[in-house]
């Protein structure tokens, strides 16, 4: 803002609450960035991320009250410095939006964060087990699967009257299609089920949780069986039911596109063709 008086121009002083909230936000941001390219790339262990992460929040928090702060002051005293009390305002916000909507899921969703198709007889971690946090692979118990049933009863086996194998190799270029890294896959025969383990990664933080597919079977009747686990943390937020939800529609859906696919016909041999006697030529 400026004044007039007597043909001269005075500026009116800025806001220093405004400018200390717009270099916090940037900060915060640089926090932020810095953070998730730490946990994406493997560079630390997960605990000084997060930390990292939670700072950058408090540096955002920082930010929206200096700018609230601010615009008090350019309100009352007439003080510059609007457009960066704005800034901060907005990208502290910004910034403190998704932590604030998962915090939000957090209060509606059960402490858990294992979830699977057969909390009786769950699918194991076998190759996985050498990448989980310690004490992390046994299937919690009867409290996660009851509060598993309550909030998300819809998570059930996929059964099919079609050979284990079939069901194999559908959940498997499913699994392929989603880009997961996949540690190992073991093909179903005799007795012994088919197995699938692989890793998925959360879209922004890009934390790695722990799937098993098992398909199992005998005659010619199949069962898919799905199991994901976070490594780390006591809630997903929903994300291992949502991975689980999906990971079944597609597989559903990709077996009824081969179950509805026609038999291919089996050519048989064309039968050779007979020789002709040879033709006697008389001299």
């Amino acid at each position: 803002m400026r004044a007039i008086s007597h043909g001269t121009v005075f500026h009116a002083p800025k806001s220093k609450l405004a400018a200390w909230s717009a270099r916090l936000a940037w900060f915060s941001l640089a926090v932020v960035v810095l953070s998730v390219v730490i946990v994406r790339g493997g560079l630390l262990e997960i605990e000084p991320a997060l930390a990292t992460f939670a700072a950058a929040l408090v540096f955002a928090a920082l930010a929206v009250l200096l700018a609230v702060a601010a615009f008090v002051a350019i309100w009352r005293q007439g003080y510059g410095g609007l457009g960066r009390a704005v800034l901060g305002l907005v990208l502290g916000g910004l910034l403190l939006a998704y932590p604030g909507y998962l915090a939000y899921r957090a209060s509606t969703l059960p402490m858990i964060n294992d979830i699977t198709t057969d909390t009786t007889n769950p699918p194991r971690f076998d190759v996985l087990a050498r990448l989980r946090p310690r004490g992390s692979n046994a299937y919690p118990g009867a409290r996660v699967a009851a509060l598993q049933e309550k909030y998300y009863p819809d998570i059930e086996a996929l059964k099919y009257d079609a050979p284990a194998l079939l069901a194999y190799q559908v959940a498997l270029k499913v699994v392929t299609k989603r880009k997961w890294h996949i540690v190992d896959a073991l093909r179903p025969t005799g007795q012994r089920p088919g197995e699938i383990e692989a890793v998925a990664r959360t879209l922004i933080m890009g934390f790695r949780d722990d799937v098993v597919v098992r398909v199992s079977g005998g005659g010619n009747g199949a069962r898919i069986d799905v199991r994901s686990a976070s490594r780390y943390g006591s809630t997903d937020f929903g994300t291992n039911a949502k991975r689980v939800g999906a990971l079944l529609s597609d597989i559903d859906d990709a077996m009824d596109d081969a179950l509805a696919a026609p038999a291919l016909p089996v050519l048989k041999p064309k039968p050779a063709p007979k020789k002709k006697p040879a033709t006697k030529h008389r001299r």
